[in-house]
């Protein structure tokens, strides 16, 4: 079954709630849901590449856990283990046809109609389980990956860990984000990137940030109040096999106007170059060679054209048969 177009965006018409395919417009929650009024959700955000053995979802295993991680956090006890959720991915992926889609998976607290409770406190609402997909193209422009995007610092501060933790990909921790984009949009900017509570580089509203400098990589710690992220993850551990120095550390605002290259990378942005920040060019001001060589090879690993890193298996073959019978 093919996805449905909806304003030119191609939507899985089932989506997977607690276990079981629903249609798309069955996937409702109630206006007092507890998560409609505090923001009580954790999510991810996963891409399915097309490769030569059909459709392949990037690092489904560890964007799962990390779901998981951010849910435990939270308090938020589901019922579905790791390998339910990927289970359920494959689930709806097959059911809607579509040979290269974006995932969202969900974990919320909604609301008991019998017993309704309306305060602050979670533990009386009931905690569901959502998974839908859609095609969903280059987050930040399809030129992005090559010209590059013009971002600039953000008035507004990542939250700090002990307010908020940033560790765990909360609904609730993007209101922070969408003041960060909001106010770079509104000033001609493709994306902002926030400062940490001590002044210190930290991430955009929803990448991970990277420098080069003398073919040195550089990116903030997690105690720069980042989310660890798995496209992160994977360009250091790109990087390291290409043999790039990849260097963790505390970075002033400063290092970004005197940078060779900087780049973004998340699941929605993959490795999006930033070609400059309060309008001041960042290198050539355009992809830099290390930006490209990562870019390189990181759709080659997507795309199942190459290893992973030490030989790991970052792709899940929504159609395993089809690969065996190919390879």
């Amino acid at each position: 079954m093919a996805g449905k177009d909806v304003s030119t965006m191609l939507i899985a018409p089932k989506v997977w709630k607690n276990g079981q395919l629903i249609e798309w417009n069955d996937a409702k929650i109630h206006v007092m849901s507890h998560v409609v009024n505090y923001g009580s959700s954790v999510f991810e955000g996963i891409r399915c590449y097309t490769t030569a053995n059909g459709p392949a979802v990037f690092r489904l295993k560890e964007h799962m856990q990390r779901l998981l991680n951010s849910a435990k956090i939270y308090r938020m006890d589901s019922k579905f283990t790791r390998e339910d959720f990927c289970t359920g991915t494959i689930d709806v992926i097959k059911d809607s046809g579509l040979d290269h889609c974006y995932i969202r998976p969900l974990i919320m607290r909604g609301l008991d109609e019998d017993k309704p409770a309306f305060g602050v406190n979670p533990f009386p609402n009931p905690i569901d389980s959502y998974i839908a997909v859609w095609q969903w193209g280059k987050y930040l422009g399809d030129e992005a990956i090559e010209s590059g995007i013009d971002t600039c610092v953000s008035s507004w501060t990542r939250i700090t860990s002990n307010s908020m933790p940033a560790m765990a990909k909360a609904g609730a921790n993007y209101m922070n984000s969408q003041l960060i984009k909001m106010e770079a949009l509104l000033g001609g900017f493709s994306e902002g990137i926030a400062l940490d509570d001590r002044g210190y580089l930290s991430e955009g509203s929803g990448e991970n940030l990277f420098l080069v400098n003398n073919g040195k990589l550089i990116t903030p710690p997690l105690g720069a109040s980042i989310l660890p992220g798995i496209t992160r993850d994977s360009v250091i551990q790109i990087a390291r096999e290409l043999g790039i120095e990849v260097i963790e550390t505390a970075i002033q605002r400063s290092a970004l106007y005197v940078a060779d290259e900087a780049f973004f990378t998340g699941t929605a942005a993959e490795i999006t170059p930033i070609r400059s920040v309060d309008r001041i060019t960042v290198g050539a001001g355009r992809r830099g060679p290390v930006t490209e060589r990562l870019q390189e090879h990181f759709f080659k690993v997507i795309h199942g054209e190459c290893e992973a890193p030490s030989g790991a298996e970052w792709l899940t073959y929504v159609n395993p048969e089809k690969k065996t019978a190919n390879a």
